[in-house]
């Protein structure tokens, strides 16, 4: 795992995944018993027809605009599911920033910044790392930049 090569500290947290859930941020956040806020999702976008992670938080959605933006690019659109899981080695719901099979652009929200630590998936639906907003930026590469917005 990146986190224990890079010697970071984290901690997992599993939680029992219902198989019927829809909203799987919450549902860990829910599960966990954390605010929505310091659970991040990570979706992948195309911004200008290459795909690229956002993080940000489950209490808001992606601003798809800003995440263009972000990566210099003038608009963005959801990618199609297959693809991403197909890319990242990770199933939709389960999606970790960390250990794709390909390193795809990165940008993080800024209001990871605001949380001594966050927390994200580790890779399939029912498992959390929590770690500092700074492992998780380093070991990405990614920039930080508002593209969370309300939800």
């Amino acid at each position: 795992m990146a986190l224990t090569k890079a010697k970071a500290e984290f901690t997992l947290h599993p939680y029992e995944h219902d198989a019927h859930a829809q909203a799987y941020g919450e549902e860990a956040a829910d599960a966990l018993g954390v605010p929505h806020e310091r659970i991040f999702k990570t979706l992948v976008a195309e911004v200008e027809g290459a795909l690229a992670v956002a993080v940000v938080p489950v209490s808001g959605k992606l601003d798809l605009k800003a995440l263009a933006a972000a990566l210099g690019g003038k608009k963005a659109a959801m990618a199609d599911a297959a693809k991403v899981e197909r890319v990242t080695g990770y199933v939709v719901g389960g999606i970790s920033p960390l250990g794709q099979r390909k390193r795809l652009p990165t940008v993080v929200d800024a209001s990871a910044l605001e949380f001594a630590t966050i927390y994200f998936s580790a890779g399939k639906r029912g498992l959390q790392i929590e770690t500092a907003p700074a492992n998780l930026i380093s070991l990405t590469g990614a920039l930080t930049a508002a593209i969370g917005g309300a939800g």
